[in-house]
């Protein structure tokens, strides 16, 4: 607050906030963090930029932080991503107060609030198998979309975690195929999922119809003109999901190619392994995450619905009231 109030009464001499790419490069510089997190940041910085010329503010204070915010969710802006922003602002106004270029006018300004629960749906057994069979495995890319449908749904993958994958990530431990991947927000490959026969054998059926590849080529990738035999994006993965899901006849908005990371957790606790295997499967860092799908498979197993509605109904007599 004090540095603000000295803003404040210096902003007829003060110049003008402006950030340059060599403000911005020296920003990431000062990071330890991964190549996803400062685009991310680069993009919520740019936004603020954006927004503060659209508005003339060429001295910013916290109320024109908290104005942006709030900008961003009237735009549509998704609350992952307003506070993917926030974080990446947050840090940027600290340094520069750090570095004595501008008061950090971020502090006390909150992310919005993100729901824990999960908003995507997740696939019965008999839609994965729809999807699975909906693939055309007699060409190059099939094979591939086979494979990679069959490894998330197994495995429980993120898409960043398929298009990371190299040929020489598989291998094997204690004598079980597996497949080395690096997984969100880390930099090396520590875990692994065992890969089954059907999995490992689409696998290398794919590897096969594509030829030699250098071991430290992607396992899967791209088919396209201008970047064949390149890393796969994760756009490409999710539309990948997305057009199997249609063709399957589920075309719920609601269902992304993260539903079958969701589908793989769910299915994996209905059929009886314990929280901690699950979250073991699904590299939850923390079990409460894991947790949230148990509440949730809790929940769709109870008949209090049924139970009222038979009794309001009168189709199953009385409920005793206690008191």
């Amino acid at each position: 607050m004090k540095n603000e109030v000295m803003l404040m009464k210096s902003k007829e001499t003060a110049k003008p906030f402006e950030v340059s790419e060599t403000v911005i490069t020296s920003f990431v510089r000062f990071l330890d963090v991964s190549p996803l997190t400062v685009k991310t940041y680069r993009a919520g910085i740019a936004r603020l930029m954006g927004y503060l010329a659209s508005t003339g503010v060429t001295h910013p204070l916290r109320e024109d932080i908290m104005n942006f915010k709030h900008s961003l969710s009237d735009c549509g802006c998704k609350p992952a991503t307003v506070a993917a922003y926030l974080s990446g602002i947050r840090r940027f106004f600290d340094w520069c107060e750090a570095e004595g270029l501008y008061p950090n006018i971020t502090r006390g300004i909150k992310a919005p609030k993100l729901d824990k629960g999960h908003k995507r749906d997740f696939l019965p057994a008999e839609g994965l198998q729809a999807m699975m069979r909906g693939v055309d495995r007699n060409t190059l890319e099939g094979k591939r979309n086979y494979a990679i449908l069959a490894l998330m749904i197994t495995g429980g993958l993120r898409t960043i975690e398929v298009i990371r994958a190299d040929v020489e990530d598989l291998s094997t431990v204690g004598g079980e195929p597996v497949l080395f991947i690096q997984g969100k927000g880390r930099s090396g490959e520590k875990d692994f999922v065992k890969l089954t026969r059907e999995v490992l054998n689409a696998i290398r059926e794919y590897l096969s119809a594509r030829g030699r590849v250098h071991s430290s080529a992607p396992l899967f990738a791209s088919l396209s003109r201008r970047n064949r035999g390149g890393r796969l994006t994760t756009r490409t993965i999710s539309g990948i999901a997305k057009a199997s899901m249609v063709k399957a006849g589920y075309s719920s908005d609601r269902l992304t190619a993260h539903s079958l990371r969701h589908s793989a957790v769910t299915l994996a606790l209905m059929s009886g392994q314990s929280l901690a295997e699950v979250q073991y499967f699904a590299r939850h860092s923390n079990i409460s995450t894991t947790m949230i799908y148990a509440h949730h498979i809790d929940r769709l197993r109870s008949r209090c619905e049924e139970a009222l509605t038979n009794a309001v109904f009168g189709r199953g007599g009385n409920i005793a009231l206690r008191i």
